[in-house]
């Protein structure tokens, strides 16, 4: 009796053991089905999304404009805009973008006019560093005094280079951005007035034109602000020579290389005025901000 029982549970845990084998194959075997049909529809859908984007060119420019957005948003709430942490990088080109640079490394007359300006005109030292090394090479090319340049965007703007006068003069040398849009092309445009050094490299070629056309520097002078037809420039001259000789002061006696000065055309062939009507004269003798007015 007892070797009957034995026998009958062993026949039983034998058909338990058949069962759960039973069971965990179908199990393996329906998730292999599933997975193996979900790759499979994974795979149409991915087939089909290439073809469409192919066929669509809008529609990836859309997805790739809606992804970007979406990761600088990420970027964004990852990174914040105020007192990021120091081992973050934020904004790798600004520093690349910044119109300044270290005044120490300038040649010691370049330094000295710096430091001289921004203790002058209460402008960083940094940015004027920038400008000051720019109209020290630009002028060399042009064969124009730099302290000249210097001394006309200091009357001009002070060195705000996001100034506008009431009749639409822009930028450090205050040049008629309208007028003189041409000169921008090559920069991008007329926006580009108000980047410092574009700005100072436009209102340099206009007021190479404007001494050209004189014949001299107070008479180029006159031109750059408009009162070639006026007796009377408001002191505008006297102002920007009275400045670029306090710069050459600073200069110190080390007086700048000849290669800076050129001898200005002749003026007999030139016309006396400008094609365009000069700025009339304001209350007081003063003459209305016509700025760089040579077209």
């Amino acid at each position: 009796m007892t070797a009957l029982g034995n026998l009958t549970l062993e026949a039983h845990l034998k058909n338990v053991r058949s069962s759960l084998s039973s069971i965990a194959d179908d199990i393996a075997q329906g998730f292999f089905e599933i997975t193996h049909n979900s790759f499979a529809l994974l795979g149409l859908v991915v087939v089909f999304a290439v073809i469409t984007l192919t066929a669509r060119p809008d529609l990836r420019q859309a997805g790739e404009l809606k992804l970007m957005t979406w990761l600088q948003e990420r970027q964004e709430e990852a990174i914040g805009f105020t007192e990021p942490d120091d081992d973050v990088v934020v904004e790798p080109d600004a520093i690349q973008r910044a119109t300044a640079s270290n005044p120490k490394d300038l040649p010691s007359q370049q330094a000295a006019v710096a430091y001289w300006l921004s203790k002058k005109y209460g402008v960083a030292p940094e940015p004027l560093s920038a400008l000051v090394s720019e109209a020290f090479d630009i002028g060399q090319k042009v064969k124009l005094d730099p302290t000249l340049i210097l001394a006309v965007m200091a009357i001009e703007s002070r060195f705000n280079p996001f100034a506008q006068s009431p009749v639409g003069a822009q930028g450090l040398m205050q040049v008629m951005t309208k007028v003189h849009h041409d000169k921008y092309d090559n920069f991008g445009g007329m926006l580009a007035a108000f980047d410092p050094v574009t700005n100072l490299r436009v209102g340099v070629k206009v007021l190479q034109e404007c001494i050209t056309r004189a014949g001299s520097i107070e008479g180029g002078l006159k031109y750059y602000v408009g009162a070639a037809n006026l007796e009377d420039d408001g002191g505008y001259a006297g102002k920007v020579m009275a400045e670029h000789a306090r710069l050459l002061a600073v200069v110190g006696a080390k007086r700048l290389s000849p290669r800076f000065f050129r001898s200005p055309a002749p003026a007999g062939s030139m016309p006396a005025s400008l094609p365009a009507k000069a700025a009339p004269m304001e209350s007081g003798s003063k003459v209305a901000e016509k700025v760089a007015l040579l077209n």
